[in-house]
């Protein structure tokens, strides 16, 4: 379901996938041949929710936003990337995510933390307010520390699960 929010009307990209049961308001802007799956719930009311293109949400995530006011002047928007795979069950709240991220199942991404691009968080994982995960590295834990660096194959594989995505979604 989509629907507008203080006038404002989400914008889907081309060739992109919204599930029936997922419900996406307000100022959320969904890249092209992107998909949103199942039960995800996408809540741009009180800022704004930028997604880019081949990003795939899975089933039951939730993304949220924290709005502009005395205790956080700019508050914190939610940005996601360009070939990004968000596991089943995430939590993103005013968080940024670069490009060619994988978020595992379960995990929970806090306000204003930033995920460089090529980045691996592993199932279950809590990342703090504010904390930086940096570029080509595997992340894990409840709070996540920095496991190894990223394999030439896991890196070539954050690339493979996005299309794969992308693929599927041409199915629906």
């Amino acid at each position: 379901m989509i629907r507008s929010f203080r006038d404002t009307t989400p914008t889907i990209g081309a060739n992109s996938y919204i599930d029936e049961t997922a419900v996406v308001i307000g100022d959320v802007i969904v890249g092209e041949n992107s998909s949103v799956w199942p039960l995800t719930v996408i809540r741009g009311d009180i800022n704004i929710i930028r997604i880019g293109n081949n990003t795939n949400i899975q089933d039951g995530s939730v993304l949220h936003v924290t709005h502009r006011g005395d205790y956080s002047p700019d508050g914190a928007e939610l940005h996601i990337g360009n070939d990004v795979t968000i596991g089943h069950k995430v939590l993103l709240h005013g968080c940024r995510i670069g490009n060619q991220c994988l978020i595992g199942m379960g995990s929970i991404i806090t306000d204003n933390a930033v995920i460089e691009d090529q980045v691996m968080v592993g199932s279950g994982s809590l990342v703090p307010p504010g904390k930086t995960l940096e570029s080509g590295f595997l992340y894990l834990g409840n709070p996540v520390t920095r496991k190894r660096e990223l394999s030439e194959r896991e890196i070539e594989y954050l690339s493979y699960v996005a299309e794969h995505y992308r693929l599927l979604t041409e199915e629906y």
